[in-house]
């Protein structure tokens, strides 16, 4: 009886292993699923398969797949170049499921050769994959095999030059081109081997392209026309800024110094070179003369040309105020405005730094008391003769941290002024941060807890001040010393026994009860 009972369930365990297995009652019938593109055929087995003969079974491939059939007739292509033609289950197979590969293709020892295709140059360097030409979504056999097919995006020429690349480019290396200029009539010398053809070639027309300078240049030419079209009279290949033009020779007025490093432009300004210039300083630099002509016109007399900044007038020797420290390094104009030298000026610091006074006159006009020519931001100041004398780490601390604006007098001298961002209590301990803290340092501090109403001992000896300080406070810290305030979520009778929870427990451990507590309780 037991026999049976097991052969019954034996039998229902593989009946529903087989329904689970089979969509439908078909599916027990096929030796597996086809491929996603053979799906719509799937329940037509005669498309792929004639009864009782194999060979014909080649013959219905090529009447659905007639793109391999023409390869194979016209001997091209992958199919129409092998050796033997081979029945196409050698190769395929069908039936493995919805996403197998019908064909078993290794990319990594795939002779490119036999596809009629022979790879060559930078396509065998191992930085173009196959995917590069055979994206996932095409089949293998319908990459392109002319340039231009892949290469139509990368054609700077934009089709200017036809579509037969090969003609100019090689595998090898696309930028190196068989393309000899010098069989035109325009061989190319200096540095217009190194433009690019698109420099001249506009729009990437090559052909009618103009031969004289002036017809690429002459958005270049500094002359505006007024030395005509030869631009090669004076310039050539090698060199645009490169001319043959002696000034020296050529002019009654030598170059010296800066004025060699000049542009031409620079001096000679609208007809250029037609316009006589005069040759005193005055005349091209009026617009420069800081003086506003209060020295006269002959700049000679303090400046060179060799360098127009270096003067040789000696401002310690020839006037009663001596320059030291940082005036040495102002400039003329830094000091004297409006008519300049000729205005008297002031000796006393506050009557040129008034708009530099951070302190806006709250520390009176006698600058010199902190400040000294050497450096503006080094002072002399004493703190200890103000109101708030510096002791420890206040010592090393840069005014500018506690003093947020230059009115030094506006700032407050209470801990939590400055450090109210740095209160890890978040104010639960008050804002008078001086009664734990002291200015040697931060982190050490000289509270002593037992001082307070509330002694520490037992387990409140090591638990942190936020444990029972949770509150802001404005000022002074005030604290409830009752054992409720803090435990009365710990309180396991809910408030059956009170509020003196002391009356049982000990501060030293929780769970140990006060001997004679249960009396209390009974009663």
């Amino acid at each position: 009886m037991t026999f049976v009972r097991a052969l019954i369930c034996a039998a229902a365990v593989f009946a529903c292993a087989m329904q689970a297995r089979a969509d439908s009652a078909s599916d027990l019938l096929l030796p597996g699923k086809v491929i996603q593109g053979h799906l719509k055929y799937e329940s037509e087995c005669n498309n792929c398969h004639k009864p009782y003969d194999k060979e014909a079974q080649s013959g219905l491939c090529k009447d659905c797949h007639k793109d391999v059939a023409k390869d194979i007739d016209e001997r091209q292509g992958y199919h129409g170049l092998m050796q033997e033609e081979k029945p196409c289950k050698e190769c395929h197979t069908d039936h493995k499921g919805r996403d197998a590969r019908v064909a078993k293709l290794n990319t990594v020892g795939f002779d490119h050769a036999t596809t009629g295709y022979i790879l060559k140059g930078a396509h065998l360097n191992g930085k173009v994959l196959c995917r590069d030409c055979h994206p996932p979504q095409k089949k293998y056999r319908d990459a392109p095999t002319k340039c231009n097919s892949c290469h139509e995006k990368a054609d700077k020429h934009k089709g200017g030059l036809g579509p037969e690349c090969q003609n100019c480019h090689e595998e090898k290396d696309w930028k190196t081109t068989h393309y000899d200029h010098s069989k035109t009539k325009f061989d190319l010398l200096g540095k217009h081997k190194e433009i690019k053809c698109k420099a001249c070639h506009i729009n990437e027309k090559y052909k009618d392209t103009p031969k004289l300078c002036n017809d690429c240049h002459k958005k270049d030419d500094k002359h505006k026309g007024d030395f005509g079209l030869k631009c090669e009279t004076c310039h050539n290949e090698t060199s645009w800024k490169e001319i043959l033009f002696d000034h020296d020779k050529a002019t009654k007025y030598p170059l010296l110094g800066k004025h060699r490093d000049a542009k031409c432009v620079a001096c000679h300004k609208g007809d250029i070179y037609k316009n006589k210039l005069k040759t005193d300083c005055n005349s091209c630099h009026r617009k420069d003369d800081k003086h506003k002509g209060s020295f006269g016109l002959k700049c000679e007399s303090c400046h060179t040309e060799r360098n127009w900044k270096e003067i040789p007038f000696d401002h310690d020797k020839k006037t009663k105020y001596p320059l030291l420290g940082k005036h040495r390094d102002v400039k003329c104009n830094g000091c004297h405005k409006g008519d300049l030298y000729k205005d008297k000026l002031k000796a006393d610091c506050y009557s040129c730094h008034k708009k530099d006074d951070k302190h806006e006159g709250q520390e009176g006009k006698k600058c010199e008391t902190c400040h000294h020519e050497q450096s503006w931001k080094k002072t002399d100041f004493d703190h200890l003769l103000s109101r708030y004398p510096l002791t420890g780490k206040h010592l090393i601390t840069e005014c500018k941290k506690c003093h947020l604006s230059a009115r030094y007098k506006d700032a407050k001298s209470d801990c939590w002024s400055c450090h109210e961002k740095q209160d890890v209590h978040k104010r639960t301990l008050g804002t008078e941060c001086e009664t734990c803290h002291n200015t040697r340092d931060w982190k050490s501090w000289d509270f002593d807890h037992d001082k307070t109403d509330f002694k520490l001992d037992g387990k409140h000896k090591d638990i942190r001040c936020a444990e029972c300080h949770k509150s802001p406070v404005i000022k002074n810290l005030k604290q409830a010393a009752s054992c409720v305030k803090c435990h009365d979520k710990d309180d396991k009778h809910d408030g059956a026994y009170g509020v003196r929870c002391e009356q049982c427990h000990i501060g030293t451990l929780w769970k140990t009860i006060k001997v004679g507590s249960a009396r209390w309780i009974k009663k």
